[in-house]
């Protein structure tokens, strides 16, 4: 267990320092947006580019895993809006609550730590929970989110049009075009110019450190900028259906698909497991600030779930028996 933390604790202590600069004022919150966008456009992108351009298309297009991945994650979708809503959480709050259960911290996390975990082979798996979460879950949240106060009739109307407005919004993240840019590239046979190889090389591993820091400034900033508490019976069992239950019906999931005959490598089963073991995506909050919703509870949600997916994921780690490389 002290050699997986080992592996394990530089990844979260890099999210600690940006907080800690963060509370501090040694990072004014002012500069969060600016390292976003580094980290979003320019480190974590080129990183995705390299491996989307060395990973076999085969190992991309693993549309079992995409399928188990995306009904497992909607299952758990319906049962958290289900579940929350109540007097206090209308059917905005239960849609984006329900996100933050779901939505996996992938992009500035998962890839750092699977990495150097499991290798470069987690990252085709990365990639696929990635699309789904992007492509599938945000989409279907948001639009649920957008029916609040809606009729029957006007509010399957109105889930229609933001299905379509979600799924063009996905669309702009600079990940999903990093990664067809780089699978594209890699279909090409072309060889980089020396000098921009090099300079994709750099910005890709800047991605790693800049983006946990960037993680951990970002929670400082959501509990900051709240504007309202909320009761922790509101997002504690929303932080720990992401830490327990996420990993557990994808368990479940991958159980049920081995024995109908659809069986996964043991980097795949590992990968996609401690995929949804991950705390919440921090973006989450910010998409529900912008709708409108609760962004504080939100917040709470995904720092309580990086907190505590410390013990959490190295725990799962232990289980799986995983042995970094090298």
């Amino acid at each position: 267990m002290l050699a997986i933390f080992a592996v394990t604790f530089p990844f979260f202590a890099l999210v600690l320092c940006g907080y800690v600069a963060t509370r501090c004022a040694l990072l004014p919150v002012a500069a969060i947006p600016g390292l976003s966008v580094f980290v979003l456009y320019f480190a974590l992108s080129t990183m995705l580019f390299r491996f989307g351009a060395a990973i076999p298309l085969a190992q991309l297009l693993n549309f079992p895993l995409m399928l188990l991945y995306a009904v497992c994650s909607i299952v758990l979708v319906a049962a958290t809006i289900t579940a929350s809503r109540n007097e206090r959480i209308g059917i905005k709050d239960a849609a984006f609550g329900a996100m933050s259960a779901v939505y996996s911290n992938s992009g500035f996390m998962g890839i750092p730590l699977l990495v150097a975990l499991i290798g470069e082979s987690a990252v085709a798996v990365v990639i696929v929970t990635l699309l789904v979460d992007q492509l599938l879950i945000s989409s279907v949240c948001m639009s649920i989110a957008h029916t609040q106060g809606l009729g029957q009739s006007r509010g399957w109307r109105a889930l229609t049009v933001a299905a379509v407005r979600s799924l063009k919004g996905a669309a702009l993240n600079p990940m999903l075009w990093s990664i067809l840019g780089g699978i594209l590239f890699g279909l090409s046979g072309l060889t980089m110019p020396a000098p921009v190889a090099k300079t994709i090389a750099l910005l890709a591993d800047a991605a790693s450190p800049v983006a946990l820091f960037t993680t951990g400034a970002i929670l400082a900033r959501n509990p900051l900028g709240a504007q309202r508490k909320s009761a922790a019976i509101d997002y504690l069992p929303l932080a720990l259906t992401k830490l327990i239950a996420h990993p557990l019906l994808i368990f479940l999931g991958l159980r049920g698909a081995q024995a109908m005959g659809f069986p996964f490598d043991t980097p795949t089963y590992m990968a996609v497991l401690l995929m949804a073991a991950l705390p919440s995506a921090s973006n989450v909050s910010m998409l529900a600030e912008r709708f409108g919703a609760d962004s504080g509870r939100i917040a709470r949600v995904i720092m309580v779930s990086t907190v505590f997916s410390f013990p959490s994921f190295s725990a799962l780690v232990w289980l799986l028996g995983v042995r970094a490389p090298g």
